[in-house]
């Protein structure tokens, strides 16, 4: 996924974090600055906290789940069902069963998967529109920065005539919205799990729909702070619902693509805000930023009324021993007409007996389960994966507006140029497509990681070059454009994919969240140093940055190939029983797993042994 982008610097001359030019105001400011800043420092801690206490209610107030005829079915019958001969035959044929559905998912053909299942595709793209939203939203955010009229209403007059929104304040903005999304985050983790998916979803949406109005009617800076943080708890469920839903829904011949679908609809998103304010730049009065706070509406209303006619995910339906509505969920969510009532049942029977061998491995649904047993690994990669996307460079990428304008171009051939770098990163993310089929999720991790270093050596080596050689800045400008291409073929759709499959099916929405939460904070961190970086009167970096970032980088791709497993063509069993067998990562590609057989969980480490 592009990462939100930190601040983009209008071709105003650039000053100092907390001063400002008035009489008087710089003590002010810069207090006001410091105070800011504790208040978002502490707000992390105290959502943490709060999701401490639910989950403390949520244990003390949850009633025992009745149990299900088919989670009966376990492979670990206790000693009283045993002498019932009846109940092995049953469990016998609900393993069949699930053994059948596994081949089957194994078997099936991309083509094959969309015929069988295009309900699901339709579904999935449609939750996953919210993320289109919150992409053009965010990049609102930070594009303003350079925005002349809006930074007119909001900036602080400069001592050469222009106007400029203090470094403060747009850091301020930023990690405002990072923090809003922190708490969103915690919490949508728990409601999810109660009220599943749709619903929280729905909740979500009616929250932005209301909270719009703060922005497109703030009268000064600090309505608009507000309604950045508060506009992030709904985006923090954005985050995470679409890409835990496509990845229950669907098969798994259809699992790396509409996953990683979320990664265009980030990159559409930001297209778009692009091109409205492209398109709006020759206006001058407050309608030209009120507009796109405007357009915002344009989204929640109608994404909502659809969702209220959406299936639940039939994987959270077994979790709750709610086992006949997650049949008619499967049915629903395949072709209608399809004489396939047996392979309903089959599939219903793989959900059935993968959370039986999970609640095995695992018992608990907290955030603490997240990172206790085999889970700490599973939690560690998804993290880690996440976080890559924000420790690879891509907040150098995002400020390349500010490169094309040290460049000597004007404002509106910078923003031309950022609408051809997230056209680009469109195309890169089609691409990725047909990459996964071939190279599988770690190999293309670790070939763009490996590709994304040379290209930052290359942009740091520009910025030796003296700061009048023009030729210096196009090629780093050009670096940064094949930079945009190759993350959105590797690292920016293929985490997404990454972080749906590695995590446990009853811990799923639990450790997306906190994957996505670990990338907030390096994402905060890179709001905080990159206008130091690339601010002429700060560090002065500019394009010597790229080797601060390269080394970055390279750590990262160390961890992936020591660390990131290939889940490719996995069924969820399979890969809960690789890391409860801990198979290396470098092994799980070609690790030979039989989940049906006396002891499952002991398979993968005969076939490594053959070895």
């Amino acid at each position: 996924m592009p990462n939100k982008p930190t601040s983009i610097h209008s071709h105003a001359k650039p000053i100092p974090l907390g001063h400002s030019t008035r009489p008087g105001h710089d003590n002010t400011i810069l207090g006001a600055s410091k105070q800011k800043t504790r208040y978002i420092s502490v707000l992390p801690i105290v959502c943490v906290t709060v999701s401490w206490y639910l989950q403390l209610y949520s244990k003390l107030h949850n009633s025992a789940r009745p149990l299900s005829l088919l989670s009966t079915m376990d492979s670990k019958i206790d000693v009283e069902r045993v002498e019932d001969p009846s109940i092995e035959k049953n469990h016998a044929h609900l393993q069949s069963m699930a053994r059948n559905a596994t081949e089957r998912e194994h078997n099936m053909t991309l083509l094959q998967a969309i015929k069988l299942y295009p309900k699901a595709v339709g579904w999935s793209l449609l939750l996953s529109t919210t993320v289109v939203m919150e992409g053009y939203d965010l990049l609102l955010v930070t594009s303003f920065f350079a925005f002349g009229p809006w930074v007119r209403k909001y900036g602080e007059l400069q001592p050469d005539g222009s106007y400029q929104l203090p470094a403060p304040w747009q850091a301020g903005l930023y990690n405002g919205a990072a923090v809003g999304e922190i708490i969103g985050l915690f919490i949508s983790g728990i409601v999810a799990d109660r009220i599943g998916y749709r619903k929280t979803m729905l909740v979500a949406l009616t929250m932005i729909t209301a909270l719009i109005f703060i922005p497109f009617f703030a009268p000064n800076v600090y309505a608009l702070q507000a309604g950045s943080i508060l506009m992030g708890l709904p985006w923090g469920v954005f985050q995470t619902i679409p890409t835990a839903y496509a990845a229950e829904v669907c098969p798994v011949a259809l699992r790396a693509y509409l996953t990683t679908y979320v990664n265009l609809c980030w990159v559409m998103g930001q297209l778009l805000a692009s091109g409205v304010l492209r398109a709006l730049l020759t206006r001058e009065d407050q309608w030209a930023y009120r507009i796109p706070y405007a357009l915002q509406w344009m989204w929640p209303v109608p994404i909502l009324v659809a969702i209220c006619f959406a299936p639940e995910s039939p994987w959270w339906l077994v979790r709750k021993g709610r086992e006949e509505e997650a049949k008619q969920v499967v049915r629903r969510l395949t072709l209608r007409g399809a004489d396939e009532d047996d392979e309903v049942h089959e599939t219903l029977a793989m959900m059935v007996h993968t959370n039986e061998m999970e609640k095995e491995l695992s018992a608990g649904t907290s955030y603490l389960d997240c990172c206790r047993g085999i889970d700490l690994r599973r939690t560690e990669i998804t993290c880690l994966t996440w976080s890559v996307q924000n420790l690879c460079g891509s907040a150098f990428m995002n400020n390349s507006t500010y490169f094309f304008i040290q460049a000597g171009l004007d404002e509106t051939n910078s923003f031309n140029l950022s609408m051809g770098q997230y056209a680009i990163g469109a195309f890169g993310t089609i691409g990725s497509w047909l990459l996964l089929s071939y190279f599988g999720r770690r190999t293309l991790y670790i070939a763009g990681l490996s590709s994304l270093f040379i290209l930052l050596l290359i942009i740091g080596c520009t910025g030796l070059a003296p700061g009048s050689n023009a030729g210096a800045h196009w090629a780093s400008g050009s670096m940064l454009l094949v930079f945009a291409l190759i993350y959105n073929l590797t690292i920016g759709p293929v985490c997404y994919s990454i972080v749906s499959e590695i995590s446990s099916l009853r811990l799923r929405a639990k450790t997306i969240v906190l994957a996505r939460n670990v990338y907030n904070v390096f994402g905060i961190v890179n709001g905080v140093i990159t206008p130091y970086m690339l601010n002429p009167i700060a560090w002065n970096w500019k394009a010597k940055t790229g080797f601060f970032w390269a080394g970055m980088c390279l750590l990262c791709l160390v961890w992936a190939v020591f660390r990131l497993p290939e889940p490719m063509g996995r069924t969820y069993a399979e890969l809960d029983a690789l890391f409860k067998q801990k198979i290396s990562a470098r092994k799980f590609a070609t690790t030979e797993v039989d989940i049906f057989c006396d002891d499952p969980i002991e398979a993968p480490s005969k076939a490594t042994n053959e070895e």
